[in-house]
């Protein structure tokens, strides 16, 4: 093989195995050419067209001084040839060429000889514009220059994901040094949780090209551990000249200061939004309780894991007294909700129940100072105060009691109890910020709470006198089996003054009586037990039944703003007749054996205290097994429905195989009475029974 073919040797066989081109020689055009010993080009590269101006077919076999160098510098190239070829020193430097459009281009060369198998000896000139260099070193340049200096975390990764390049504000970011960087891939460095999304992240630009464009994270490095930062990092493909990929690029940039601000506004956004939703929430009704649970399920799970709310119970019975208190406390479970089942509900007081807690216990000295107590991050010592006995305080250890938060409860300058929260699954501690909020829905929960245990204490004295002024046991009747029951209104509502009596008379004749005061409390309370008494004493008299309503009337009419609806019947089983009159009240239902049950058509009236219309009094037979039922509008009266249709609907329910009296009364209760209804009822059922013959 000759010198020249062994050159021009098989170029695949020289590539078997070799990795991808750089671009950047075909960037820079960098050229060669061949000249014998004579100075003749003997080869010329496709690049040196670009250099120099001249294909191939017109630079072969030209004397490379005469075609490439102006007359003026030939003598100093003649001798720079000489040198590299008679002593094989090789020269480097920029030259002013001869360009084919006569122009004259500095080119930089690198000039050195070479020899063949066969001793011959050539000169190899490798050579690129000079300007294309200075443009090439001066983005270089600028490229380190911008990124070293830049703020702007920037790396450069292989296509193995190995580091090549970390500039220094990268280096500040993660806290590690470049060099401990470079060969090792992310996972190799950073303790990121998510360091597995990253390395996928980086893959898929590697393989698409797409850009990952202002991606977030969030975590902690070697630069800052003990606080969480945000990045915004966007990920880059870089790719050569040709085409060919380099590796990816990932910037990163610092913005824990924007992720602080937008989680401050955004947890802002989410407290203000539990305001309102407390505000909407709590305190929907006047039970003591049912406030209590509607506080602490507006905190979970936006404040905390557990909630519960828990009163004193001197508070609740009225007992407690202003001033400090340095004792045990005695508290009141009213509510407990948590976000899912856990240990740690189960080892909480129960709801209703009863609990002594020592001045040592938190819950004791958040009640006795009236301030918040936090405590971050919750250890034995710390549970032990906390939970109700060393078992509790186990189970909450073992369910992952980590913060433990509790507010009291303040309305009208009294402590009233305390607001307490456990995090378990939420990872932060309870703050100051969680203090405030907390302290924020205690305080109006607190008055709402206030307002109904003095509600429910008004209340319940309005009962007790209600059910103090109805009669007691039945008395003794002749012919007639009754049943009564009275029902007083839901918690959230006042008492009001229905009623009902049994009056024995003379000639075993029995008057019933059922009774409507309108209005609510003690005052009506009052009112119907006035008229109670009244109407016992005129059924002593053996009156019509129209003027017993007369003479209620007017007593009514000096009761101030009262009225009253009145139902009064008298039984005379004798003969088998019922006479009855009415002020104002809904009808009475009939309930004749066999047959379907009936309202009796009555003349209506006007109610006590109107004064100035007649009652009348009406009359119909009522023999053994038949039933009379006297209600109250509670009974059947709904916001949602007409009157007419919940007549119908009582007489549907009593239609069937007669119950017991008394069954019968709840059996009205169960079926008519809804949910929401807020009145109360009283209501009597008289059935004839036979006369059984005296001894």
């Amino acid at each position: 093989m000759t010198t020249r073919e062994s050159f021009r040797g098989d170029e695949e066989a020289r590539q078997v195995g070799a990795s991808p081109p750089g671009g950047l020689l075909d960037l820079l055009s960098v050229s060669a050419v061949v000249l014998d010993d004579h100075g003749r080009i003997v080869f010329w590269s496709p690049q040196a067209d670009d250099v120099f101006g001249y294909t191939a077919e017109e630079a072969l076999g030209q004397y490379a001084a005469r075609l490439l160098v102006h007359e003026e510098h030939r003598d100093l190239v003649i001798k720079l040839f000489a040198e590299v070829m008679g002593t094989g020193a090789s020269w480097a430097g920029a030259f002013p060429i001869r360009h084919k459009d006569g122009s004259s281009r500095l080119v930089e060369f690198r000039n050195m000889r070479l020899l063949d198998d066969l001793g011959d000896v050539y000169a190899l000139g490798i050579a690129a514009d000079r300007a294309m260099l200075e443009r090439v070193e001066t983005e270089l340049a600028l490229s380190e220059r911008l990124v070293s200096q830049s703020p702007i975390g920037v790396s450069l990764l292989d296509t193995e994901l190995r580091y090549l390049l970390v500039n220094p504000a990268l280096e500040r970011i993660n806290g590690i040094p470049a060099a401990d960087h470079i060969g090792r891939r992310p996972r190799d460095v950073h303790p990121l949780t998510g360091i597995d999304t990253m390395e996928s992240a980086l893959r898929q630009v590697l393989v698409t090209g797409t850009p990952l464009i202002d991606q977030y994270i969030v975590g902690r490095t070697p630069a800052d551990p003990d606080h969480d930062h945000a990045w915004s990092v966007s990920y880059y493909r870089l790719e050569g000249a040709g085409g060919q990929v380099i590796g990816v690029a990932n910037s990163v940039v610092d913005v824990t200061e924007r992720h602080r601000a937008a989680t401050e506004a955004d947890r802002a956004r989410r407290r203000l939004a539990l305001i309102a939703d407390a505000a909407a929430r709590v305190g929907t009704t006047l039970e003591v309780e049912q406030t209590a649970h509607e506080l602490a399920k507006v905190a979970v799970p936006v404040l905390a894991d557990v909630a519960a709310v828990d009163v004193l119970d001197a508070v609740l019975a009225f007992r407690r007294t202003g001033g400090p208190h340095e004792g045990p406390e005695l508290f009141r479970a009213l509510a407990m909700v948590s976000d899912h089942p856990t240990e740690a509900t189960a080892a909480a007081d129960k709801v209703g129940g009863l609990a002594a807690y020592g001045p040592d216990r938190l819950i004791t000295r958040c009640v006795h100072t009236g301030q918040p107590v936090i405590v971050a991050h919750t250890g034995e010592e710390e549970l032990q105060r906390i939970a109700r006995d060393p078992d509790a305080a186990e189970a909450f250890a073992r369910a992952g009691v980590h913060s433990y938060l509790a507010v009291p409860l303040i309305a009208h300058n009294e402590v009233l109890g305390a607001f307490d929260l456990l995090r378990i699954d939420n990872p932060l501690p309870f703050d100051e910020d969680d203090a405030i909020l907390a302290g924020e829905l205690a305080a109006r929960a607190a008055v709402a709470i206030d307002n109904a245990r003095w509600h429910q204490s008004v209340r319940n004295s309005a009962e007790t006198l209600q059910r103090s002024l109805l009669p007691g046991r039945h008395p003794r009747l002749v012919g007639l089996n009754v049943a009564s029951h009275y029902q007083p209104a839901q918690a959230s509502c006042e008492i009001g003054g229905d009623w009902y009596d049994i009056v024995p008379l003379d000639g075993d004749k029995t008057a019933l009586v059922v009774g409507d005061v309108m209005g609510n409390g003690i005052d009506a309370a009052a009112a119907m037990g006035r008229l109670r008494t009244a109407t016992c004493a005129y059924a002593d008299l053996d009156l019509a039944p129209d003027e017993v309503l007369h003479h209620l009337d007017k007593i009514t009419r000096g009761l101030e703003h009262y009225i009253a609806t009145c139902l009064y019947a008298v039984y005379d089983p004798h003969q088998g007749r019922c006479r009855i009159a009415n002020a104002g009240h809904l009808p009475p239902a009939l309930i004749r054996a066999g047959q379907h049950p009936e309202l009796l058509d009555l003349p209506t009236g006007a109610p006590l205290g109107v004064g100035g219309v007649p009652f009348r009094t009406s009359a119909f037979d009522f023999h053994p097994g038949d039933r009379l039922v006297l209600y109250t509008d509670g009974l059947v009266e709904t916001r949602h429905h007409p009157i007419d249709e919940r007549l119908n609907t009582l007489l549907h329910v009593l239609e069937g195989e007669p119950r017991p009296l008394k069954d019968t009364c709840q059996w009205l209760l169960d079926s008519l009475r809804e949910p929401e209804d807020h009145d109360d009822v009283a209501l009597l059922i008289a059935q004839a029974e036979p006369i059984t013959p005296g001894p």
